[in-house]
């Protein structure tokens, strides 16, 4: 229960590849809250493998470690929670799998899909199109503006949010951002992160 109620506090929150780990540190020097690996492709055995690392930063900072997708491999993993899509497990059966203190993240990325969050400890708000993730649709702020309006679990806006446009996002309302490039690709991680940190915080 103690890190359902932490990811109520949380504002800044990375998702990253196995391949991604050296970004860990300086992100999460930065002021990540939240760090989800998320890595599709990999082989169980392999995912277990590239969890270690990120199990042992977020530790060592104090931050949370979502798995994404994978619910069955959330104690295999070290993780805190798992964070599944509209094409994913359901919320329910993910809460079946990892138990009632785990966390459980839900992405959502249309206005209807508000109404069937039950049993979800946070969410990822799709605002704008990314290259990482092709197959999300994005709702834009007039979802930012929604979410803010009628979610009243914690949230995160996600999707193609960097320094130039996280002003707009958290004016409309999000009270967090999820990002990926904005990070990983930014020639200083640890500068990233705390200037972002600095329009959530």
């Amino acid at each position: 229960m103690r890190d359902r109620l932490r990811v109520g506090e949380a504002r800044l929150y990375l998702v990253l590849e196995g391949r991604d780990a050296a970004v860990l540190e300086p992100a999460l020097r930065g002021g990540v809250d939240v760090v989800q690996l998320r890595d599709k492709e990999l082989p169980d055995d392999e995912l277990v493998r590239a969890a270690e690392p990120f199990s042992r930063a977020c530790r060592a900072h104090g931050a949370l470690f979502i798995l994404n997708d994978r619910p069955d491999l959330v104690a295999a993993c070290g993780a805190d929670g798992v964070h599944v899509g509209q094409s994913d497990a359901s919320v329910a059966e993910a809460r079946a799998i990892v138990g009632p203190d785990a966390i459980v993240g839900l992405s959502i990325e249309t206005e209807e899909q508000l109404d069937a969050i039950d049993g979800a400890d946070y969410l990822g708000v799709t605002v704008f199109g990314t290259p990482t993730k092709t197959d999300a649709q994005p709702g834009g702020l007039e979802l930012v503006r929604a979410a803010a309006a009628r979610v009243t679990i914690p949230w995160f806006a996600i999707g193609g949010i960097d320094l130039a446009n996280v002003g707009e996002v958290v004016a409309a309302g999000a009270p967090g951002v999820a990002v990926v490039r904005a990070i990983r690709d930014a020639g200083d991680p640890e500068a990233a992160a705390r200037e972002l940190r600095r329009h959530v915080g």
